[in-house]
């Protein structure tokens, strides 16, 4: 046998016992005792492992759930992928991971793979228009397809509220809502309707700048620029539609001679906070990541699909950091 892989008539016969006893044990089925534990004994010794794959395209299943993700080097969606593998383990299902890089190639791509039967359904935070059959199960994070392909999300449009009002609370008195995002309408565009209609119910001026993503960042710095009299900002609070970019506004404003939270109080989204070493911990809207992956997982795997909603809305919260005048 060597170099070869170990076959399940060679578990039978290091087991002593019939093929067919060894193929109830590797599928569950119930034998005796005895028989069950001669066939592990039997299997550990040989190396033998069981070809998952082939044996649920023969059961119509893979035990296997793709994820297509953007990428894998902003901390949030490394958080989202390791508490997604968590929730399928303890299912004992696997997470095959597909990166695209926002391509819709690779996007679409992920999908027909899956219409191959080479996993059971698909968990996705997506930037394009996808061609899903009904048929496929389908999870969408932060973005509706159709009615029926469930959706889950943060409570966007709350944390955007929760950031302007907090700013006013610490004693802002005109405000910012900085965007980069997806061209593509998303529930994260509710952090700014949020951040606005709180702004507009406490009366407190604002000035909006979204931009999408592949637009040059150094747009925010020429906001900022336009925006300075003298030592100041025209503002004094800032909502910023993620962490990164919080980060990268509190650079550009030191750059200008400006001090955060003294001169310019900053709120990021999504409660990751730390990015380029320990020297950046924002205040944020805390996104429940676990939350969102575990939901993602059950509604994907449920086997009556007859009553999912179209929509998972998650409640946010609020975390202080060293942006803000607590």
């Amino acid at each position: 046998m060597k170099g070869t892989m170990p076959t399940m008539k060679d578990v039978a016969q290091e087991a002593g016992v019939a093929l067919g006893t060894v193929s109830k044990v590797f599928n569950g089925i119930p034998v005796g005792e005895s028989y069950r534990l001669k066939v592990e004994e039997a299997a550990r010794k040989l190396g033998y492992q069981v070809n998952q794959y082939a044996r649920g395209l023969r059961a119509s299943s893979t035990s296997t759930v793709a994820l297509i993700l953007p990428g894998v080097n902003h901390p949030f969606f490394a958080a989202l992928a390791q508490y997604v593998c968590a929730a399928l383990n303890k299912r004992d299902y696997r997470m095959l991971l597909y990166v695209t890089a926002s391509s819709p190639e690779s996007e679409q791509a992920c999908v027909n793979m899956v219409r191959q039967n080479k996993a059971d359904g698909i968990i996705g935070l997506t930037y394009n228009p996808l061609e899903v059959d009904e048929s496929l199960p389908f999870v969408g994070i932060d973005r509706s397809f159709r009615p029926d392909i469930p959706c889950v999300s943060s409570d966007n449009y709350s944390g955007g509220r929760l950031a302007a009002e907090k700013l006013i609370e610490l004693g802002c008195r005109r405000l910012a809502f900085l965007r980069t995002g997806s061209v593509r309408p998303g529930e994260a565009d509710k952090r700014g309707d949020g951040f606005e209609a709180a702004c507009r119910a406490q009366q407190v001026p604002y000035e909006t700048l979204r931009l999408n993503d592949g637009e040059v960042w150094e747009r925010f710095r020429d906001f900022l620029l336009d925006h300075r009299q003298g030592d100041k900002l025209d503002f004094d609070g800032i909502f910023c539609s993620t962490d990164l970019l919080a980060w990268k506004i509190q650079h550009m404003l030191a750059e200008m001679g400006l001090r955060v939270p003294e001169d310019v109080q900053l709120i990021g989204f999504d409660g990751i906070r730390r990015f380029g070493g320990e020297s950046f911990y924002c205040s944020t809207i805390v996104q429940p990541v676990q939350k969102i992956a575990e939901t993602a997982v059950d509604l994907l795997l449920a086997k009556d699909r007859s009553n999912i909603p179209a929509l998972v809305c998650l409640p946010v919260s609020y975390a202080p950091g060293g942006t803000t005048k607590e």
